[in-house]
């Protein structure tokens, strides 16, 4: 009797304080059967003005503390395929001593998309009318493994295809 009262005492105060502790920060629901690694949106037809400096987009849902943003935008299509380059881009110096960049800025719950220029309205279309941006958030421990100037790369390290990317519109 005296070894049964010892285990149930044992057993009850192995029960209360092997849960103790926070609750960890919510995840992301993934596919049945895989693990979240990350996420890409695509947002398309953003045109830049003076006005209109730059783009804002609010994640679904937050993002967590640690998580690495990405973002890309479609530079040019060759021979079929895109061409994406990484923000921020290098600064582009006009004959006329203007210049141009995109850059972003972001929280854990969205991202902004910035024109910068000294003259907005002095940038040719193909730089600010209906441009396409990919934004990959994905863990910031993993980022430090890969070549995060390639988006191909990275999309692959993520196990990311085509069809998993969200169109924003």
């Amino acid at each position: 009797m005296k070894n049964n009262i010892l285990s149930l005492g044992i057993f009850i105060a192995l029960l209360i304080f092997s849960c103790e502790g926070p609750e960890g920060p919510p995840g992301r629901d993934g596919a049945p059967g895989s693990d979240f690694v990350g996420i890409t949106y695509e947002i398309g037809n953003i045109n830049f003005s003076s006005n209109k400096l730059d783009e804002r987009y609010v994640f679904p849902e937050s993002n967590v503390d640690g998580d690495a943003i990405l973002v890309y935008r479609l530079e040019d299509v060759d021979s079929g395929l895109d061409v994406w380059e990484p923000l921020p881009t290098a600064t582009i110096f006009f004959n006329n001593g203007g210049y141009f960049q995109y850059r972003f800025n972001y929280t854990l719950g969205d991202v902004d998309i910035i024109a910068e220029s000294d003259d907005i309205d002095a940038v040719g279309a193909e730089f600010t009318k209906n441009q396409v941006f990919r934004i990959v958030v994905m863990p910031s421990d993993l980022a430090s493994t890969i070549d995060t100037n390639d988006i191909n790369a990275v999309m692959s390290q993520l196990n990311i295809s085509e069809n998993d990317i969200q169109n924003i519109k």
